[in-house]
């Protein structure tokens, strides 16, 4: 069964134990009488004679230094607080008659004075150590009358004491109705008491324990329902270089989203994609689709009849230059002398320098080349003259022109030469450091105004099958995510998506 994951068990027994912790609490409030309790600690027993030593040179300095007997004096702090849930009356105390109600024990040491101190506004607790009903002690016994203390409420007791060192046994005894009397730890001199017991201590950990296990596994485990169209097996998508950064988000998106899917992407220009497609498909004994997706700047050539074809966006291309030529904005008509060899020195060029201009190219199998020669220049360009970009192969040519296969190539090299151009996808706007953009007559390449611009270097971008893939397939699942999911990855990266109401119109113009 899918639910009987290790995450769902966790999370069941997790909630049980919430549940369960909870339903304790609400019996044990409704079940289990709440106990009296009062509780006394000792907040300070410390020496004050002269007779005690005080560190290692054995100082010995006291408050009676001139009292007899006084040596071996001590002060202890006593606190007796109610640290129950319920108020104490004095008839709750279960001794009678001349019995105190508490009884301090210091044992090995005489009682010699005492002061008492009340909590803050518990002034009337000081009403009931009257004359009649007064703190008594003899030896080393100290005898408390029966002092009533709602909760939270206390009283202390300064003693002095002789007879022994600081540490020795101190203990308040009684009785209280339905009730004990214990030893604290001991606590600063103005230290409240725990705002809430051991048990609701231990209650909050469990229940903040339930909480976190819950809320890890929620954050951990990605509630999101896998996309529509999920499908195991390999697929490989080739063709168009413009389109891999796409390609290569989406891919791990969707990986990572579809359990048991590999997407290999393996992309060496639109025509090359196009061809590979055609090549597998159409294979001796091959049946059915290929697991295989070509992308293709714009539309394939004629001839590949069984390709099926879907239009995915408006891609967006630029023209760069080296930093070395100041030139934001080039005309169509000064493109097409550049790349015609009618214009061969930057100077020709309003603003230019006084640079060779040095042409860098893709190979044949670019669709970035075939749209720039089709949008642009509206014919080819020149043969390339050049293999290192620099030098020309042949003096007569009228320009240096070189050809490179990948877009990465031809951006390092234009930032490498002084002088040189070339065109490129958008590549999400960002050009490598020692180059610029050009705008065309002003119109600077933009997703958000492509729709309106009449920018010229623009292409719609093909994904193309063999055949109908089957709808189960992983070819088919994928190019639905890339409709359904790919929206805003195709804009950072310089492509307007057809399924977008302006993509739609301009993927249907071409």
């Amino acid at each position: 069964m899918e639910w009987l994951s290790p995450e769902n068990v966790v999370a069941v027994l997790t909630a049980v134990l919430g549940v369960l912790t909870s339903a304790g609490v609400l019996w044990y409030e409704r079940r289990v009488p709440r106990r009296k309790r009062i509780g006394y600690r000792v907040q300070m027993d410390t020496p004050i004679g002269s007779g005690i030593s005080h560190g290692r040179a054995n100082l010995r300095v006291g408050l009676f230094d001139d009292t007899p007997g006084m040596a071996d004096a001590t002060l202890v702090l006593l606190r007796i607080e109610n640290d129950g849930s319920q108020s104490i009356a004095d008839d709750d105390y279960t001794r009678r008659g001349d019995l105190p109600g508490l009884t301090a024990e210091f044992t090995g040491r005489t009682v010699r004075g005492i002061a008492v101190t009340h909590s803050p506004g518990a002034g009337h607790l000081m009403d009931h150590f009257t004359p009649a009903d007064a703190v008594q002690y003899s030896g080393s016994l100290i005898r408390l009358p029966r002092v009533p203390l709602n909760r939270n409420e206390h009283f202390k007791l300064l003693v002095l004491l002789t007879g022994s060192d600081v540490g020795g046994p101190i203990s308040v005894s009684g009785g209280i109705r339905d009730g004990v009397i214990v030893r604290n730890t001991a606590a600063r001199p103005d230290e409240k008491p725990p705002l809430f017991g051991r048990a609701s201590r231990i209650i909050t950990v469990a229940l903040t324990v339930c909480v976190v296990v819950l809320a890890g596994i929620i954050v951990v485990r990605d509630g999101t329902p896998p996309p529509m169209g999920c499908a195991r097996g390999t697929l490989t998508v080739t063709g168009s270089t413009a389109f891999r950064p796409v390609v290569e988000e989406l891919r791990k998106k969707y990986e990572e989203e579809c359990e048991g899917s590999a997407i290999v992407v393996d992309t060496r220009g639109s025509n090359a994609g196009v061809r590979a497609l055609e090549a597998e498909g159409s294979k001796p004994g091959a049946a059915g689709s290929p697991s295989l997706i070509a992308l293709s700047d714009g539309p394939k050539p004629p001839g590949f009849r069984e390709l099926h074809g879907r239009r995915v966006a408006v891609s967006l291309y630029s023209l760069v230059v080296n930093d070395t030529v100041p030139v934001r904005d080039l005309s169509l008509d000064e493109i097409r002398r550049i790349y015609g060899g009618g214009i061969r020195n930057w100077k020709e060029i309003e603003g230019g320098p006084d640079l060779e201009i040095l042409l860098v190219s893709r190979d044949a199998n670019s669709g970035t080349r075939e749209v720039f020669q089709r949008r642009v220049l509206g014919g080819s360009e020149l043969a390339a003259s050049s293999r290192d970009c620099v030098t020309k192969d042949y003096p007569k040519a009228p320009v240096t022109r070189c050809e490179l296969d990948g877009t990465d190539q031809v951006l390092s090299e234009v930032a490498a030469l002084d002088g040189a151009i070339d065109y490129t996808e958008m590549r999400a706007g960002e050009v490598p450091a020692g180059t610029h953009q050009v705008s065309i007559d002003g119109i600077s390449p933009s997703v958000g105004t492509i729709a309106t611009s009449g920018y010229p270097y623009r292409e719609t971008e093909y994904a193309y099958t063999y055949g109908s893939p089957p709808a189960n397939s992983l070819a088919a699942g994928f190019l639905d995510y890339l409709d359904t999911y790919g929206e805003e990855v195709m804009r950072v990266n310089g492509h307007l998506p057809c399924a977008t109401p302006e993509g739609m119109r301009l993927c249907g113009e071409d």
